[in-house]
């Protein structure tokens, strides 16, 4: 009988270091600490009036990575942010109803424990352009027309590739 119950703890023992490690995977896969869970939950906002520009970014947006959400204006936009930031936003400039250039410059009002990373990408390219896009709120700028290879290697710059 002593035999028997010196197996038993130890036997325990396994047991409940096995269900420690359950607990804390269980944990971690819960609380999105496993890489791909939060890799998963990467939004990019795509701001442009151009549907045909919407579809393709969303199709690069998705090849990196990102869950891509659309939106035609910077009003539409806003209300995307103030509902659920994203943590990545690409935006054009010319827009009707509201421009990207005011679209920034209000999300970067919102109060946000996260701020997302802001990329104009438009035809607007001359240096007064770029030097007033960084100026309202953007991170960085990409000059239409742009591939998956040059809004991969801008992401990998910022850190968000």
């Amino acid at each position: 009988m002593v035999d028997a119950g010196a197996a038993r703890p130890a036997a325990s023992r396994a047991d409940t270091s096995d269900t420690d490690a359950i607990v804390r995977a269980a944990k971690a896969m819960r609380d999105g600490a496993g890489a791909g869970a939060q890799a998963q939950a990467k939004a990019c906002l795509i701001v442009d009036d151009s549907r045909v520009i919407r579809k393709v970014s969303s199709k690069i947006a998705r090849s990196l990575g990102y869950v891509p959400v659309e939106a035609q204006d910077g009003i539409e936009a806003l209300a995307r942010c103030k509902k659920a930031m994203p943590d990545l936003v690409l935006t054009d400039w010319n827009m009707p109803e509201m421009d990207g250039l005011e679209f920034v410059r209000q999300l970067r009002a919102i109060p946000t424990p996260k701020p997302p990373v802001v990329v104009f990408c438009t035809s607007k390219g001359d240096a007064t352009d770029i030097h007033e896009g960084i100026k309202a709120g953007a991170d960085d700028y990409i000059v239409k027309p742009f591939d998956e290879a040059a809004l991969k290697a801008k992401l990998e710059q910022l850190g968000r590739a």
